[in-house]
């Protein structure tokens, strides 16, 4: 239930879908009072959350920020890598195909081939409402295995859904054998601060690498400042997104 409903809020909370129910509001109602206010609420929205100079700042102070490889000065057992990167629907079936987050992956076997970490966990099983027969982890495994990573480096955590059911099952995985100061917890910046709270509180607190930022150099150009942008409604819905995870994972006590 909790699963199906922090689904179903994340939708709900997107930018986009907020300003289209409005704009649709504001046809649909006749009061001509409200009419106005909320064709105003939407088109005023739809600026705010197009705008890549307001959003990068945002993002900006939610991600977590950037580890040089140089500045990392032990090796780690295990690297634990949380999927959530590829598109599992595409076709046809003989290949691996990335979405946005593919930076995790990638800079996970750079840790791997630096030896600063000596084995990569995958987890991650499907987040979607519908199950599906593939499974991100074992995706995300493939390609590691295309990347030269041996099969022995390569440990698979395929059955979770969430982040809070991938601390518990990496914890089962570890337990007796790993101490958690002795891994890598790898995911993206933005989502980092959810992720690392998870396992801090069934019992992992890990040092964190974060991957695939969504925040920019900051710039005063126009195009930035002015001009509505998609990149910006993105960034938007991710932030919210990860804001609306936390809540819910905040209320159910699992960070």
């Amino acid at each position: 239930m909790f699963f199906i409903l922090s689904k179903t809020m994340s939708y709900l909370t997107q930018p986009l879908v907020i300003v289209c129910l409005l704009l649709v509001a504001s046809v649909v109602i006749k009061n001509t009072r409200w009419k106005k206010w909320l064709f105003h609420s939407g088109l005023g929205l739809l600026l705010f959350f197009s705008n890549d100079f307001i959003a990068n700042e945002m993002i900006t102070w939610w991600e977590v920020k950037p580890t040089p490889f140089t500045a990392i000065r032990k090796q780690y057992d295990y690297g634990i890598l949380l999927t959530g990167v590829t598109k599992s629907e595409m076709e046809p079936k003989d290949r691996v195909y990335f979405s946005r987050g593919a930076d995790r992956v990638t800079h996970s076997m750079q840790l791997y081939k630096l030896g600063i970490i000596k084995k990569i966990l995958v987890s991650g099983g499907s987040g979607r409402l519908i199950t599906i027969k593939e499974r991100e982890a074992d995706e995300v495994a493939k390609a590691l295995l295309l990347m030269g990573v041996p099969q022995i480096d390569i440990e698979i955590e395929n059955q979770s859904k969430n982040t809070r059911e991938s601390a518990i099952a990496v914890k089962k995985i570890l337990n007796g054998k790993i101490l958690p100061e002795n891994c890598l917890l790898i995911t993206s910046g933005y989502h980092l601060r959810r992720s690392a709270a998870c396992f801090r509180k069934v019992g992992l607190p890990m040092d964190l690498f974060a991957t695939d930022f969504l925040s920019h150099k900051r710039t005063y150009t126009l195009d930035v400042l002015i001009i509505p942008k998609v990149d910006g409604l993105n960034t938007w819905s991710a932030l919210i997104k990860e804001w609306v995870g936390f809540t819910a994972y905040w209320i159910s006590g699992y960070v």
